[in-house]
């Protein structure tokens, strides 16, 4: 097996051991946020190919008939890799970001649908094409899980477009991990939530930490809310 000069080290490896590069190693080739650092190879074997190994090897493999391209396969076929390899949420959240690029149009929905087993439609199906970063997908996935819906991207006149309203009057915002704006950031979310609660809109802001490795406190904080129905309008009694 033969393999040009300037291909990239984990594209050459894969080559290496019969198969193309796959799962998330691939999905970051295609510039998708993912949830998971996965580090390694991740190769698709061919369901009768014969698998190359090397002294001390710590690839994936993935036994699939995928099509490949530039020692890659396409990205549809490794967001399915990925799900059986990663799980719901950081698939649902590479399956999001894809929509959100470009990267997998809307008819390739159908091809993914039929490359995921059927409990895994859901997932396929209720994909969003507006998620600004991972961590809303991320958010969204886990209260879905847990029975809360939201509106996602509301404008609200005089404060902007925010990630999420829940319920009536509930604002959630999440702030990615690339923020590099600083305190300016922070004083125009303070402004924002300031304009917001003289509309009447209560708001919970959450940054990566928090909604990756603090999740318990997410979650307490907004069921909290729910369970006393903060999150709905009750009339004004003068």
């Amino acid at each position: 097996m033969y393999a040009v000069a300037d291909l990239p080290d984990e594209v050459r490896a894969a080559a290496a051991h019969g198969g193309a590069l796959t799962c998330a190693p691939r999905l970051r080739f295609a510039g998708l946020w993912l949830l998971a650092e996965q580090h390694g190879v991740h190769v698709a074997i061919p369901g009768r190919g014969r698998m190359f190994e090397h002294v001390g090897c710590v690839c994936v493999t993935h036994r699939a008939d995928a099509p490949a391209r530039g020692g890659m396969v396409p990205v549809v076929h490794a967001l399915a890799h990925l799900r059986r390899c990663a799980g719901a949420e950081d698939f649902v959240v590479a399956l999001e970001s894809a929509l959100r690029l470009g990267v997998l149009e809307e008819p390739g929905r159908a091809a993914l649908r039929a490359l995921v087993p059927k409990h895994a439609w859901a997932l396929v199906d209720d994909a969003r094409t507006d998620a600004d970063s991972g961590l809303e997908s991320l958010l969204r996935h886990r209260l879905n899980r847990l029975g809360i819906s939201l509106q996602s991207q509301v404008s609200i006149p005089g404060v902007g477009r925010v990630d999420f309203v829940l319920g009536d009057r509930l604002i959630l915002e999440v702030d990615g991990r690339d923020n590099h704006d600083g305190p300016s950031k922070r004083h125009r979310d303070l402004v924002r939530d300031s304009v917001a609660a003289a509309h009447g809109f209560d708001t919970l802001r959450f940054d990566y930490a928090m909604v990756v490795h603090d999740w318990p406190v997410v979650e307490a904080a907004i069921l909290g809310k729910v369970e006393r129905n903060l999150h709905l309008r009750r009339p004004y009694v003068g």
